[in-house]
Order: C-alpha cells, then sequence, then structure tokens
C-alpha cells in the first residue's frame, strides 16, 4: 500500500500543514526568488541575470533559516522593490500541489483540527490565500511572524503548543524543509512527515535521516483512502 510508515489516526487530533512545498507549489516560490526578483532587480540596476544573482545570493544566505529570510518587509526595504506587489503580479503561478486539497477535505471530514504552520510573512499569506482561498481547508492559519521565531528553532513549537492549544504528542505535522523537520523532532512533535517533491517541475529531494517521506500530500490522503476501503478505518486503533 505504501513505502513509508502509516500514521495512526486514533492517535492523532491535530494536523499541521506547511503551505509553501507542502500544500502549495513551491514553483511558484521558486519562481519568484530565483528567476523573477533577480531579473526585476537586476535591470533596475544595469545588471544582467547573472551580476544581479551574484550579487543577491550572499545576502539571501546570510538571512536563510532567520525570520528575515521570510519577511516582506525585510526584503522590500533590503532591495529595493515592493515585494506583495511583485508577488501579486505573479499570482496566477500560485496553486496548490497534486491531491493536497483534496487531504485536506479528507482531514476535515475524518474530525481532525487542521492548522496551517508556516514561516510565510502575513502579506504573502494573504497574497496565497486571496489566490487559492487556503484559509476555507484549514481551523487556524499560524504565521511564525506572529510568534518571532521561525519554524527552524524548536521555541516555534512551544509556543504553538502554549498558544494554540496543540498537543505535540498528538499532532502530525508535514513539512519539505529539511532543518523544520528536524526542529519539529526536537520538540516531540508525535508524527512526522517530509514532501520530496516539494517543487512540481522540479526532481524530488533526498529524504531526511529518521524522518518518513511522502512525495506529496496525495501520498497520505491515498493511505487513508486505502484504510477505509480495506474497512479498518483510520481511526480505529491498531490490532
Amino acid at each position: 500500500m505504501s513505502d513509508f510508515p502509516l500514521p495512526d489516526w486514533s492517535r492523532i487530533d491535530v494536523v499541521c500543514l506547511d503551505m509553501d512545498g507542502t500544500v502549495l507549489d513551491l514553483h511558484f516560490d521558486n519562481l519568484f526568488w530565483l528567476e523573477v526578483l533577480p531579473r526585476r532587480w537586476g535591470a533596475a540596476r544595469g545588471l544582467d541575470f547573472d551580476a544581479a544573482m551574484t550579487q543577491l545570493k550572499p545576502r539571501f544566505d546570510a538571512k536563510r533559516g532567520t525570520l528575515d529570510w521570510y519577511c516582506v518587509d525585510h526584503w522590500s526595504e533590503e532591495l529595493g522593490l515592493d515585494i506583495p506587489a511583485l508577488k501579486h503580479e505573479l499570482r496566477d503561478e500560485i496553486r496548490y500541489l497534486e491531491g493536497a486539497a483534496d487531504f485536506l477535505d479528507l482531514l476535515r471530514g475524518l474530525g481532525k483540527r487542521v492548522l496551517l504552520t508556516t514561516n510565510a510573512h502575513p502579506l504573502s499569506l494573504r497574497v496565497k490565500d486571496s489566490q487559492t482561498q487556503l484559509s476555507r481547508h484549514f481551523d487556524e492559519l499560524v504565521s511564525s511572524h506572529d510568534f518571532g521565531v521561525p519554524k527552524e528553532r524548536p521555541e516555534f513549537w512551544l509556543e504553538l503548543a502554549r498558544r494554540h492549544d496543540v498537543p505535540l504528542a498528538r499532532t502530525l505535522f508535514v513539512d519539505d524543509s529539511a532543518a523544520v523537520l528536524q526542529a519539529a523532532h526536537r520538540a516531540q512533535v508525535a508524527w512526522i512527515y517530509q514532501v520530496l517533491q516539494p517543487d512540481s517541475t522540479r526532481p524530488p529531494h533526498p529524504p531526511v535521516a529518521g524522518i518518513a517521506g511522502v512525495r506529496r500530500l496525495a501520498d497520505l490522503r491515498d493511505s487513508v483512502l486505502a484504510q477505509l476501503s480495506a474497512g479498518a478505518g483510520p481511526e480505529s486503533p491498531p490490532p
């Protein structure tokens, strides 16, 4: 039925899902940050694409894994660009990954509490919600900017548990970022899965050691449907 450990849904009350690369196709963000933004920034300075990337890459690398890396306000000021407006221009490239919306609907049908847990800045979240109506699938939309600490830090998970009453020992979490998954593991989130192909136009990532990998949320959706069709039901406790 699958080549990853199946979740025991009888022991899961809350499902926390990343946004970019888990629910939504990371193609949009890769296109934005690695192609469109460098060309727009470079053109304003008389630089070709390669020269622009040469200057931008050290700036990006210096902020990677910090809250500023995800902060629209920071990059708008740093680069002299209206980042939300530029993202809005590309909004037609924002789309769900295959099977993600179906999985979300299935979770709600199972009576699970479903939270979007993202590092995305609220302004970015607003653009993507406007395009995809993400919020209709979730009980809550949680941005790490509300906590002042990114998901790469275990403190994020402690704040999530405290502020949103999330029992980590009865929580399933899915993300594509190795650093985020490892932080969730250190925070003792019970069920953790890595999305191995966050960008539908690129090859899958290698799995993180010790973390169960699925190609996309569609794999978890199919595992639930298979359990239901077998008659056991995802809510049934193990024998």
